[in-house]
Order: structure tokens, then C-alpha cells, then sequence
């Protein structure tokens, strides 16, 4: 009875692959290589500031009219020193986070709903496509009408301009679930309810977080037009306040407060999606 050897070349490579030769790679991922896409931006942004602070400089823009990079920092160092930026942020903040929270609170259920009956998502999908393409700006005169001007109107805007993205993609989810999961309800004999809330809800998570990321984006984009065109605080009323009096550092500072609220809030969600959502990414 003969047995078979692996060939000598055979040995030297899977000896060279178990001690890391090209077969494998065991070097440490650098600290740019970890975090190549932040460095990235922010080498991007800090190129558009040098070009934008050089067309200040060179005298190509007038300063009165588009400000400066130095400019604006130095206005929002002002602003945080003497404490004046703070209530317009948290006026800011608290309306998206109660807008939030009344679309979490309606969104995720009936998004999980709609997808799960086939007549809902029937009536309904046209409507919640609509009222997603058509700009929320164009409803401002009807809500105003509806709401007046006061703080009840800039979270009904905040909420209407959230709700869809979460719904569409709740019900997304509902619609695509796994039908071994709803086999095991079955076997369980598990009610509609019970169905929705054990195995439902956990299933769409994925689905439940990306809606909640883009959500919250135009949550944010929702309290800053409504305080634009109806606001007595918050960032939105700032910005249109300074450049009304022709002072530009102070709105370009507003600004960029604006654009770091929104990537702490949608980079927050992200981190969320990836730590509670794991699970879902394929191999």
C-alpha cells in the first residue's frame, strides 16, 4: 500500500505561508492606513480654505461680502468666549431631537406595518414617494398657515422632512425579511404583534438605522430652513440675521457650526449602525 507525501516544493510553500511569506500579509494596518478616508477630508478641506483664504488675499472676492476663513474662525472664537453661541445651538438642537423623536416614535411602527400588509404598502407607497421627491420647502406656506410661526411649526417642518426617508426605509425592511424568521413565528405560533415586535424589528434594524442616518441629515436641514424663515433663535435665524446686517464672519461661523453639528450627527449614527448592525455585513 503506497502513501502519499506532499512534494518537497509542496512543504517549502506551505512552510513559507504559515510563517507569513506571500501568501499572507502581517503587517499592522499604519495609522493612515486606519484612518485614510479622514485624512483625506481633511487635507481636502484644508486645500479649499488655503484657495478661499488666497482669493480673500489677492483681492479676486471682497471680504465684506464673502468673508474669510481667518475671519470666520476668529468670529466663532469671539462667539465662544463670550458664551453667545450656545443658546442658538441648543435651540437648534432641540428641535431636531424633538422632531426626532416623534418621528421614531411614528415612523418605525408604521414603517414596519406598511411593509408587513400587502394591501398598506399598496395604498400608501405612491404617497410616501411623493412626499419624499417634493421638496418640504413648498409646503412652508401651508404650515405657517396651519401652525403660525411659533416653535409648534418648526417641529412640525422638522418631522415632515425627516418621517419619509425613515419610513422608506422601514418599510423596506419590512417587505424584505428573512422568511426563515417568519417560519420560526409560525412554528411558535407566535401572534401578528408578537411577530412584529421580536422578529420584525430586530430583522430591520439595518434597514431601521440607514432610514434613522438620512433622517437625521434632514431633520437638521428641516430646523435650519424653518428658522431661516421663521425663527426668533437658533442657527438658522443667526445666519440670516448677520448677513441682513452685512456681517459675514459671524454667518460664515454660524455656518460652519451648522456643518459640524451635521457630521457629529450623522457620523454619530454611523458609528451606531456599524456597532449594533455587525452582525448584517457579509463576510
Amino acid at each position: 500500500m503506497t502513501t502519499l507525501r506532499p512534494s518537497p516544493v509542496d512543504a517549502v510553500r506551505s512552510t513559507k505561508d504559515t510563517k507569513g511569506g506571500k501568501g499572507t500579509d502581517t503587517r499592522r494596518p499604519t495609522r493612515w492606513n486606519r484612518h485614510r478616508e479622514l485624512w483625506l477630508g481633511l487635507i481636502g478641506l484644508l486645500a479649499v480654505f488655503v484657495a478661499w483664504q488666497l482669493t480673500v488675499e489677492l483681492g479676486l472676492v471682497d471680504p465684506s461680502f464673502t468673508s474669510s476663513p481667518l475671519g470666520a474662525i476668529g468670529s466663532l472664537v469671539d462667539s465662544v468666549r463670550t458664551g453667545e453661541v450656545w443658546p442658538p445651538v441648543g435651540a437648534t438642537l432641540a428641535s431636531v431631537g424633538i422632531g426626532m423623536a416623534i418621528t421614531l416614535v411614528v415612523g418605525i411602527p408604521v414603517g414596519l406595518v406598511i411593509g408587513r400588509t400587502p394591501v398598506l404598502y399598496g395604498l400608501t407607497e405612491q404617497m410616501i414617494s411623493i412626499m419624499y421627491a417634493v421638496p418640504f420647502v413648498v409646503f412652508l406656506p401651508i404650515i405657517i398657515f396651519w401652525f403660525g410661526i411659533g416653535g409648534e411649526a418648526r417641529i412640525v417642518i422638522v418631522v415632515w422632512s425627516a418621517l419619509f426617508p425613515l419610513l422608506i426605509n422601514v418599510v423596506a425592511g419590512g417587505r424584505n425579511l428573512d422568511p426563515d424568521y417568519l417560519r420560526v413565528s409560525q412554528v411558535f405560533c407566535a401572534s401578528r404583534l408578537r411577530t412584529l415586535w421580536s422578529i420584525a424589528l430586530p430583522a430591520t434594524l439595518p434597514y431601521i438605522l440607514a432610514g434613522v442616518r438620512q433622517a437625521v441629515g434632514r431633520a437638521l436641514v428641516g430646523a435650519i430652513v424653518a428658522e431661516l424663515f421663521m425663527g426668533t433663535d437658533g442657527l438658522g435665524y443667526v445666519v440670516q440675521l448677520e448677513t441682513a446686517n452685512f456681517d459675514m464672519d459671524a454667518a460664515m461661523a454660524a455656518i460652519g457650526i451648522i456643518a459640524v453639528v451635521a457630521i457629529v450627527l450623522t457620523r454619530g449614527v454611523a458609528y451606531l449602525e456599524r456597532r449594533l448592525t455587525f452582525w448584517s455585513v457579509a463576510d
